[in-house]
This record gives structure tokens, sequence and C-alpha cells, in this order.
């Protein structure tokens, strides 16, 4: 079943993120930008952590999980302890979630926004799954540039 899958998907890319995270040498890198590297390693952190938690958790698992997207990039030096906790709490939430889901769940349509095209929620899990690597590859090549 896909959702096997899934689950093995998310966790093994949030376990990686765990590990860019603290992989920084100088914890205060996670937050430097640069005129061609405009999001911080942290915000995309605290941006994955959100994303996760409000379409995964929130939407699919009635976490309760309450999004401030504007708070995954505006806010800085975070403690690198706390956003490995989020990260750590976000593969519960993620897992739980997905572990409830029945094929019939993931055939459902699952709509983001009024006006977008819909989309089944396998779809966009899918899609989530990409967005999170997309993002966790940013963050092993800002570590990479910026982390001297």
């Amino acid at each position: 079943m896909i959702i096997d899958s899934l689950v093995k998907l998310y966790t093994r890319d949030l376990k990686a993120l765990i590990v860019e995270v603290a992989a920084y040498k100088d914890e205060n890198n996670l937050w430097l930008t640069t005129t061609e590297v405009t999001n911080s390693a942290g915000n995309l952190c605290l941006h994955l952590v959100g994303n996760l938690n409000a379409f995964i958790g929130a939407t699919l698992g009635d976490t309760g999980y309450v999004r401030q997207r504007d708070l995954e990039f505006s806010l800085k030096n975070v403690p690198r302890t706390v956003l490995i906790k989020q990260v750590e709490d976000t593969i519960v939430a993620v897992e739980n979630t997905l572990l409830k889901l029945t094929e019939t769940d993931l055939q459902k349509e699952y709509k983001r926004r009024v006006f977008e095209d819909t989309m089944t929620t396998e779809y966009f899990l899918i899609h989530l799954t990409m967005h999170l690597s997309y993002h966790l590859g940013q963050i092993n090549y800002h570590r990479r540039l910026l982390d001297k």
C-alpha cells in the first residue's frame, strides 16, 4: 500500500532534515542569508514543519495545529534544539496521521484553495514529499555554502 511508502519517505527525509540542522558547525549560520540565498536554513526548517503540520497533521489528522505561515519566514535565531524537537514532533504527527488513512481516504478530493484545481489526497501527499525533498536539498546547499 502506498501509505507504507509515504511513511518511509517522510520519515527518511525528516530525519535527514534533523541531520542537516545538527550538522551546522555554528548554530548562528542556520539563519544566514545573502543577496542570492534569501531563505535561511532555519526558516526553511520552520516552513517545512509548518507545512506538514498544517496540510497533513491538522487537515488530515485533526491535530489542532494552527499554522502561522508568516512566522515561518520571519522568526530568527530559534535554538537548534527547538528546531530539532519540532521536526521530531512533526515526524510523529505525520506518521500517526498517515497510518490512519485508508485507500478510500487517499482517493478523496483534497482542495487547498478556492479556485485551485482539485486533486486527490494521494496526489497531494506525493506533492508534499517532493516539496520536503526540494527544501531539504536547499538546506543542504545552504549549509555547504554558508557554514564555513
